[in-house]
């Protein structure tokens, strides 16, 4: 009877428990090159849907944006609104900081005049579980340069409606070391960092960005573009994401 309810309380979980799948999840086991995946990516995934995530502009395939008219930014970053950058949606940072290598360094990380670094440059370098991590193409989305800067590693949560639009008619706001993206891309946001929590051990969420992506995921179903790119990716990455993958063939977009 004991080991009955402890199996329920662990089943019950809606986070930490994947939807059902055929074999063990496995995260990215065949690049470690940021390069390589941002040039699969714009050649073999968004080659026919070429928006941003946050504020849906346009693209062009050199990497040239068509803003949104009213689009604003400080003048800071004004030369990144002119391209797309490639933005993990769960920050590097985020993750990174969980490696030793991030926190303290390395033996290994010396740079040219003896001087020890850390960081993500150190982390790069030396520990492959967090290149593998790093060029997840599940975890990477075109965004515009200037999004991309100021988002940085902020937490996403709902802020204040009183709060304006830090980029002008793209409904994404930015205030303190938080962020609320617009609603259409609150799904697959979700999405992403459940998939990020389960498949790396490495990368824990905290309760409250936890409760945050579980209500998203429900609040905001998966769309047929969100589902044609997982299945490409899976294709070429060869693990599957079962928090976007289980609903697009529950509701026949697969």
């Amino acid at each position: 009877m004991l080991a009955l309810i402890i199996f329920s309380i662990i089943s019950s979980s809606l986070f930490l428990q994947a939807p059902a799948v055929a074999e063990n999840i496995n995260g990215n086991q065949r690049f470690e090159s940021f390069n390589q995946v941002k040039k699969i990516l714009e050649k073999d995934i968004v080659f026919d849907h070429r928006f941003t995530l946050y504020c849906q502009a346009p693209f062009k395939a050199n990497k040239q944006i068509i803003l949104p008219e009213g689009f604003q930014t400080t003048t800071s970053h004004k030369k990144r609104a002119t391209r797309i950058e490639w933005e993990h949606v769960v920050p590097a940072e985020n993750f990174g900081r969980f490696f030793t290598e991030w926190r303290e360094g390395s033996s290994d990380c010396f740079d040219n005049k003896g001087r020890p670094f850390k960081g993500r440059k150190c982390t790069e370098k030396t520990n492959k579980t967090f290149r593998l991590m790093q060029c997840d193409m599940y975890n990477l989305y075109p965004s515009i340069g200037a999004v991309n800067a100021e988002r940085g590693n902020k937490n996403f949560e709902v802020l204040s409606e009183a709060l304006p639009n830090s980029f002008g008619s793209c409904p994404m706001k930015i205030s303190g070391n938080k962020a609320e993206p617009p609603k259409a891309s609150r799904g697959a946001i979700a999405r992403t960092y459940k998939y990020m929590a389960y498949t790396y051990p490495k990368f824990n969420l905290s309760k409250q960005q936890a409760r945050v992506m579980d209500a998203w995921d429900k609040q905001y179903p998966i769309e047929r573009w969100e589902c044609v790119r997982a299945k490409r990716i899976e294709a070429i990455q060869g693990n599957e994401n079962p928090f976007v993958k289980n609903p697009c063939q529950e509701n026949k977009l697969w």
